[in-house]
């Protein structure tokens, strides 16, 4: 099932605003690490893990990639300039391939790190 979930924890997910932080492992299998209450707080997970672990010396590229939710894109940049102004950010929309997994809403922050 590609990391999908159940019709009934979808559904449960929905009306709970239940946003799992995904994550691509080292045999590049989808796994969920975390679940966030509401948008707000899954964008401050996503946040706060590139400012435990963004390495700018290897790379200040960041990458924003959204599931036609350029609104969320937006937001999430802002908060990423707002503590780390010299970064490189691009945003994007995420393809049909990943978008078969998250969904429309999506958000995803990708950087060089140290945090695997």
């Amino acid at each position: 099932m590609g990391g999908r979930v159940s019709a009934a924890t979808a559904v449960a997910g929905t009306v709970l605003q239940i946003k799992p932080l995904l994550h691509v492992d080292e045999q590049g299998k989808l796994e969920s690490t975390e679940n966030a209450r509401g948008r707000k707080k899954a964008m401050k997970a996503q946040f706060s893990k590139m400012e435990q672990g963004w390495r700018p010396d290897i790379s200040r590229l960041v990458f924003i990639g959204h599931g036609d939710n350029p609104e969320g894109a937006a937001q999430l940049k802002k908060m990423v300039l707002d503590r780390f102004n010299d970064a490189d950010i691009y945003t994007a929309d995420i393809g049909p391939v990943i978008g078969a997994h998250t969904g429309p809403g999506m958000l995803a922050l990708i950087y060089w790190g140290s945090n695997r």
